[in-house]
């Protein structure tokens, strides 16, 4: 006698239930937690659980709070522009000018800075900003400058730590699109008479801008929720929202209130991903 055979409903379900599982677990728990979380209040060291909107509140109230988010998108935003500027020439370089056999290679001396630890990376442009570092004492040996100049522990070197790596990142994203394109478009473009700006600004930037915008919005996320790289070179001279979220964990041990900050960051981090998700939609129609 044959065996009933299992529904494929149930059997897909057999598949996706391990992944959903696990998505639960660590990722709409803990949300929903720090949700509830956000909405309590301290009564001395006593957490009070409730409805309290006394942490938002202080969000809009605290000055330092503001400055905190306010320094957050400013860096980032910088970041994410300087980056997709750098990444551009060097992945149409790499897609364009290098020799296919080459590419490979080109694209391995590229994401080599990955092979690094975040933090050594870090300290690595500390050594080369500080007032006695390298590029200070090049520039002071070399007679451009008289005294060394302050770059270490400045939004500067936030900056230029980020898109030190974050360039990696949007080369390789932006390289993916340039080398699925066909040649026949810049050979139609020139045909119709664009000389080589019309065809890159009327051709080939369009149809890149879907690689573009998903490795803009990737740098945009890690960059606004990193802590490591504000704290180590920008020091405490203007903090960022993870590096305030520290300060509520670490020394005022004010859990509710890290948690709307977290809150507030992942509402940022939502709206830039629809904007960018209703851009290219919009872009395809």
């Amino acid at each position: 006698m044959s065996q009933p055979r299992r529904s494929p409903d149930l059997k897909g379900w057999g598949f996706v239930f391990p992944a959903l599982l696990w998505t639960l677990a660590f990722f709409v728990l803990p949300f929903v937690v720090m949700g509830a979380m956000s909405l309590a209040i301290l009564d001395g060291r006593t957490l009070v659980w409730g409805l309290y909107p006394d942490n938002y509140l202080e969000l809009l109230e605290k000055a330092y709070l503001l400055r905190a988010i306010s320094v957050s998108l400013e860096i980032t935003l910088t970041v994410t522009l300087v980056s997709v500027v750098l990444a551009y020439p060097l992945a149409w370089i790499i897609a364009f000018r290098v020799p296919q056999r080459w590419q490979r290679l080109a694209l391995l001396l590229a994401i080599l800075p990955f092979w690094t630890s975040y933090v050594v990376r870090s300290y690595a442009w500390l050594l080369v900003l500080a007032r006695e570092g390298v590029l200070n004492q090049s520039l002071v040996s070399l007679g451009l400058i008289a005294e060394p100049l302050t770059l270490a522990n400045t939004r500067f070197a936030t900056v230029t730590g980020f898109v030190h790596f974050f360039v990696m990142l949007l080369t390789l994203t932006i390289y993916a699109n340039l080398v699925q394109l066909s040649p026949n478009y810049r050979r139609a473009a020139m045909d119709l008479g664009a000389n080589t700006f019309q065809t890159f600004r009327h051709v080939i930037l369009p149809l890149t801008l879907p690689g573009i915008v998903t490795g803009a919005f990737l740098t945009f996320v890690l960059c606004i929720g990193d802590y490591v790289t504000p704290q180590i070179l920008g020091g405490n001279t203007e903090l960022t929202v993870p590096q305030v979220i520290m300060v509520q964990l670490g020394r005022r041990a004010d859990f509710p209130l890290a948690s709307a900050l977290a809150i507030v960051l992942m509402g940022i981090v939502t709206l830039a991903y629809l904007g960018c998700a209703r851009w290219l939609r919009l872009d395809r129609l």
